[in-house]
């Protein structure tokens, strides 16, 4: 099952399969270590609900949610 990166549910574990967005945007999330295949869980999300804080490659990373909503990710399962 597909579906965004600013849908998934704080803590669950996905795998991002692909990043639809412009060049430069694209550009900039595969710089930041979101490439397809990469594993992926949400493990914080501000107050009012943007931006949310990802854990990638053993890092903490926050995006935007318009920015995660660019970004399809596989279920758990697929991981």
């Amino acid at each position: 099952m597909k579906s965004s990166l600013a849908d998934l549910p704080l803590g669950q574990l996905a795998k991002i399969v692909s990043i639809d967005c412009d060049r430069h945007l694209s550009r900039r999330l595969m710089e930041m270590g979101l490439l397809p295949g990469t594993p992926v869980r949400v493990v914080r999300v501000a107050p009012l609900g943007d931006p949310i804080e990802l854990r990638v490659r053993n890092y903490a990373l926050s995006l935007r949610r318009a920015e995660a909503a660019n970004i399809a990710v596989g279920s758990e399962e697929t991981v």
